[in-house]
């Protein structure tokens, strides 16, 4: 595998010996240590003559972390359902077979994978395999992927899971994670959160340039023209007023244009309509408003009527098709 970092050629640039989380031959003790930095899960040992030897390197940073982790001997690891992040894994040695929701997929040094949030994985990892793993935020994704398009993303993201490394958007996406272990490895734990954000940005848009998904057509395609500023001016209106009872002529006359105007440029240069975007964004206030309560406190009910939400049915439908789950879940917490 092509790898570039400091030192290439004299020591392996992704050792990561200064992010050591754990080192153990306790099964239990490496499924602890799993739920602890991603998610509950099932640890099993496939064979007796090799024993697990399990150890991970891992370190966070805003919305993403980056590690390295190996179990030694051949073993099955099915998580519990990615909620709220992506996985990509890149095999530096051995590989594994990934069961994603009833399709194989076996990984190697060239053949990496993309494990999709809300999507029922099994992991079966080979004796001796060793890989690369970084975790993304679903949210920082999402609002990453819809920033760039200029508008919401309108369906979960759905990655292929088999990720090709040694093609060209491989080796540039495998450069990409190797500047990222050798920063990370000189940089005190508390960086800066505007260089921070520059690098969640970086990830973000090269794991979406780089591999497949059902958003590739939309972030790949080079704009057409240029987005006229009334549609900005609406849509910075109603990020800033969405808390209010806005109408849609409320946006029309702050941008300075007739209703029929806004319809048209929001229909052309963001594929949706003004009053879609306002319900888009109160989904997302509930939401993190949701993340932010204790269950007790508040009630879904209660939330959902502070933005508007009048129908609780119709809000129950939106909120889950958009984030996946339901709004008590998310309340739950």
């Amino acid at each position: 595998m092509e790898l570039h970092g400091r030192n290439a050629g004299h020591e392996d640039p992704c050792a990561m010996h200064s992010f050591e989380r754990f080192q153990t031959r306790d099964i239990e003790e490496a499924r602890l240590w799993g739920a602890r930095v991603f998610c509950e899960n099932e640890l099993s040992s496939l064979d007796a003559h090799s024993p697990v030897d399990a150890r991970m390197y891992y370190r966070s940073l805003g919305g993403i972390g980056i590690g390295r982790m190996s179990y030694g001997g051949e073993v099955t690891i099915i998580p519990s359902q990615f909620d709220t992040f992506y996985l990509v894994q890149m095999p530096l040695r051995g590989g594994e077979c990934i069961d994603s929701s009833g399709e194989a997929t076996y990984t190697s040094s060239t053949v990496g994978s993309v494990l999709n949030a809300q999507r029922p994985i099994r992991i079966r990892h080979g004796a001796n395999t060793e890989k690369l793993i970084l975790r993304v935020d679903r949210d920082l994704l999402e609002r990453q992927c819809g920033q760039h398009l200029g508008r919401g993303v309108q369906r979960r993201i759905e990655f292929e899971t088999a990720m090709p490394l040694d093609s060209l958007a491989g080796k540039r996406w495998m450069r990409t994670i190797s500047w990222l272990i050798d920063y990370l490895d000189g940089e005190e734990p508390s960086a800066s959160p505007l260089l921070t954000a520059q690098i969640e940005q970086m990830i973000v848009t090269m794991l979406l340039g780089c591999q497949r998904s059902n958003q590739s057509e939309a972030f790949l395609e080079e704009p057409r023209t240029i987005t006229p500023a009334f549609v900005r001016r609406a849509e910075l209106f109603v990020e800033e007023h969405a808390h209010e009872p806005i109408t849609v002529g409320d946006i029309a006359a702050h941008a300075g244009v007739s209703t029929s105007s806004l319809y048209t440029g929001f229909r052309k240069y963001r594929n949706t309509s003004p009053m879609l975007l306002v319900k888009d964004i109160r989904l997302q206030r509930v939401r993190e408003q949701l993340m932010r309560s204790e269950p007790g406190r508040t009630t879904v009910t209660a939330v959902a009527y502070q933005w508007g939400f009048c129908h609780l049915g119709h809000f129950t439908t939106d909120y889950k098709r958009w984030f996946g789950e339901s709004p008590s879940e998310t309340l739950a917490r």
